[in-house]
C-alpha cells in the first residue's frame, strides 16, 4: 500500500518549488497521491509533469530567485486553488567548485538560489497562510551539507547552513498560525545518481551510511507529508534529519572489513 494513502490532503493546496524533476517530483507525486491539489514550478517548461493514480500537477514558470517572481508564483497558486496550505521549498543546488577561485557571481547565484529564494516564497506564502483560518505549513529542503561541509561546497553549504537558521527563525515569528521546519536531507538516490557518487550508481557510498542505502526520494517525500499533516501540528521549527544516520566517522570505516575503502 502506497504509504502517502494514510495521510489525507483531499481539498488542500500545496506548492512544491522545482517540483518538475528529481526530489521535487517525488514530493509533488506523494501531495497527489494523498489527494492535494499541488502547483510545481521551474524556469522552463516541462517534458512531463509530476502525475500519479490520474492526477497531475499544474506547472507555472517561475525564477523563485527574483522577489516579485516568487509572489506572483504563489499568488498564482493561491488563484488557482483558492487557498494554500503547504509550501515545499525544493528549489536548490550547485556544483562544485574551488572555494579559492570561485567567482563572486557563483556565489552569488548559489545563495540566491539556495537561501534567498526559499526566503522570497516563504514570505509571500505565509501572507497568505496566515489569513486561512487553518494557517498552513512551510517545509525548506536542506541538506547534510549544512551540518557537514564537503570539499567544493564552500558557497553551497553557507547558503544550506543559513536555510537552516532561517527555518528556525520564521518558526519563532510566524506561530502559532504558519509553522515552518527542516528537513536535512542526506544523499539521494536521483536519475543522475551516477554522475554525483560515481559509476556504480552510489553502491560504494551507500557503504557509509548507516542504513547502507542513499535515501530514494519518496523517503524525503514522506517526511513532507508527515511535517504538513496535522500529526504534526505541534511540530514547529525543526530539523528533522533524513539522511539515514549521517555518515560513518572515519576510522570506523577504515576497520570494516565489508566495505569497499577498508585497509584490511
Amino acid at each position: 500500500m502506497d504509504q502517502s494513502r494514510r495521510i489525507d490532503f483531499t481539498g488542500r493546496a500545496v506548492l512544491v518549488t522545482g517540483g518538475t524533476k528529481g526530489l521535487g517530483a517525488a514530493i509533488a507525486r506523494a501531495f497527489l497521491a494523498s489527494g492535494a491539489n499541488v502547483l510545481v514550478c521551474g524556469r522552463t517548461d516541462p517534458a512531463a509533469l509530476p502525475s500519479t493514480g490520474g492526477r497531475e500537477a499544474a506547472f507555472r514558470a517561475a525564477d523563485v530567485r527574483d522577489p516579485g517572481a516568487a509572489a506572483d508564483l504563489v499568488a498564482a497558486a493561491a488563484g488557482r486553488f483558492g487557498r494554500l496550505d503547504v509550501l515545499v521549498n525544493n528549489a536548490g543546488g550547485s556544483p562544485d567548485a574551488d572555494a579559492a577561485t570561485v567567482s563572486p557571481r557563483f556565489v552569488e547565484k548559489v545563495v540566491a538560489l539556495n537561501l534567498l529564494a526559499p526566503f522570497y516564497v516563504a514570505q509571500a506564502a505565509n501572507l497568505a497562510m496566515r489569513e486561512q483560518t487553518t494557517g498552513g505549513s512551510v517545509i525548506n529542503i536542506g541538506s547534510v551539507s549544512a551540518h557537514d561541509p564537503q570539499p567544493g561546497t564552500a558557497a553551497y553549504s553557507a547558503a544550506k547552513a543559513g536555510l537552516l537558521g532561517l527555518s528556525r527563525a520564521l518558526a519563532l515569528e510566524w506561530a502559532p498560525k504558519v509553522r515552518v521546519n527542516h528537513i536535512t536531507a542526506g544523499l539521494i538516490r536521483t536519475e543522475n545518481a551516477a554522475a554525483l557518487y560515481g559509476e556504480d550508481g552510489g553502491e560504494s557510498v551507500a557503504g557509509t551510511i548507516p542504513m547502507r542505502r542513499l535515501a530514494e526520494p519518496e523517503d524525503v517525500a514522506r517526511a513532507c507529508l508527515w511535517l504538513a499533516c496535522d500529526l504534526s501540528s505541534y511540530v514547529n521549527g525543526a530539523d528533522l534529519a533524513v539522511h539515514g544516520g549521517g555518515g560513518i566517522p572515519a576510522r570506523h570505516l577504515a576497520s570494516r572489513t565489508d566495505h569497499p575503502f577498508s585497509s584490511s
